[in-house]
C-alpha cells in the first residue's frame, strides 16, 4: 500500500472541486475557494433536469472546468472512457497505472463514482485498487475499489485525474475568461447541455415548474438547492476577490453583479432551507420555493447582463 500523507478530499457539494481544493492544499497553490469556484466559472453555473432530478449539478460536459484550472496553476491531466468503449478495460488498466506512478511521484489525483456518482480523492494505491476520500467517507479513508471495477455501474463511465502544479494565468485572463464560459453555457449549447436538461435562465424555468408541480422528487431537489446555493454564495465570494485583485481599475458592473449575486445567493438560501438536505419529513412550501427561485431568477438575468459588461470592460 502507498498513500499519500496529508491528502484529503475538501468538503463541498460540487465534489469535483472539493478534490480540486485538497489537490491545492497538498501541492501548495495558493487558492480560495471562492477563486477557485469562480476561475473555473462554475460558480456562475447551473444545469437543471426537467424532473428536477438529483443528475443535473453532474450531468453536463465539464471539460472547459479543467482547462479553466490551469489558469488558477493546476494542470489536471485525466484518463476518460465508457464501458462502452471496445477498449475499456486497456482505459482501465491504464487509469490504475497513470495513479499509481503518479502518487509514487507525489501527486494527488482524483477519480469518479469510486462509490456513489460524486468526485473522490484517491489517497493511494495497493495491488487491487484505490484508496479513497470523498463524499460518503466521513472523516476514514476507503477502499481499496478495485481498479477493475471503475466505471462498472450504470453510469458506466471512467474518469481519473492527476493534479500536478502549474503557471498561474493574470487576474483578468482569469475573470474574463471564466466569465466568457460561464455566459456561454447559460445559453444551454448541446456541447455542453444533454437533452432534457436545460442551463442558465432556462434552467431556472425548469427549476421552478418542477418545484411548483404536485408529484416531485423532493431528493433531487434538495440536492438541486444545496449545491447551486453553494455555487453563487463563492459566486459573491469570487467577485469580491476579483475586485481586490484588480486594484486600481474599478468597474461599475462588478459592483452590479456583487449585488445580483448576493441576492440570488440569498433567494438560493431560502430554497435550501425548504428543501433541506437529506430531506426530511416536512412538506417543502412549494409557492414560497417558487417565488424564491422567480426572484432568484429576475436578479440572475440582471447578474448575467452585468458580467456581459466585465467580460467587454476585459478585452
Amino acid at each position: 500500500m502507498t498513500m499519500l500523507n496529508n491528502y484529503k478530499w475538501q468538503p463541498a457539494w460540487v465534489s469535483q472541486l472539493g478534490c480540486l481544493k485538497a489537490a491545492a492544499d497538498y501541492l501548495n497553490v495558493p487558492l480560495s475557494p471562492g477563486w477557485l469556484y469562480g476561475g473555473t466559472g462554475h460558480a456562475f453555473i447551473i444545469n437543471i433536469h426537467k424532473a428536477g432530478c438529483a443528475s443535473g449539478p453532474t450531468a453536463w460536459r465539464m471539460p472547459r472546468i479543467l482547462n479553466l484550472a490551469h489558469n488558477l496553476g493546476l494542470s489536471v491531466q485525466g484518463v476518460c472512457g465508457s464501458k462502452s468503449d471496445k477498449d475499456y478495460a486497456t482505459k482501465k488498466l491504464r487509469a490504475y497505472d497513470t495513479v499509481k506512478a503518479a502518487v509514487e511521484n507525489g501527486l494527488p489525483c482524483y477519480g469518479w463514482e469510486l462509490d456513489i456518482p460524486e468526485y473522490y480523492s484517491i489517497i493511494g494505491y495497493d495491488n487491487t485498487g484505490f484508496y479513497y476520500s470523498g463524499p460518503t467517507t466521513g472523516a476514514s479513508i476507503a477502499g481499496p475499489k478495485p481498479w477493475a471495477e471503475l466505471g462498472e455501474t450504470q453510469i458506466g463511465m471512467l474518469e481519473v485525474y492527476v493534479v500536478e502544479p502549474g503557471y498561474s494565468a493574470d487576474d483578468r485572463i482569469v475573470i474574463r475568461e471564466a466569465l466568457e464560459f460561464a455566459l456561454e453555457h447559460a445559453q444551454s449549447p448541446a456541447d455542453w447541455i444533454y437533452p432534457n436538461y436545460k442551463a442558465g435562465l432556462a434552467g431556472y424555468d425548469l427549476w421552478i415548474e418542477a418545484v411548483r408541480h404536485e408529484e416531485q422528487d423532493v431528493f433531487g431537489l434538495a440536492y438541486n438547492a444545496a449545491v447551486w446555493h453553494e455555487c453563487r454564495y463563492y459566486a459573491v465570494e469570487f467577485l469580491q476577490e476579483a475586485k481586490v485583485r484588480l486594484g486600481g481599475h474599478p468597474l461599475p458592473a462588478l459592483d452590479q453583479a456583487i449585488q445580483s449575486y448576493t441576492q440570488v445567493r440569498d433567494e438560493l438560501a431560502l430554497v435550501k432551507d425548504i428543501y433541506p438536505f437529506p430531506p426530511n419529513q416536512s412538506r417543502p412550501d412549494r409557492v414560497r420555493a417558487g417565488d424564491a427561485l422567480s426572484k432568484a431568477r429576475v436578479a440572475e438575468a440582471t447578474g448575467l447582463r452585468a458580467l456581459e459588461d466585465i467580460v467587454t470592460a476585459l478585452t
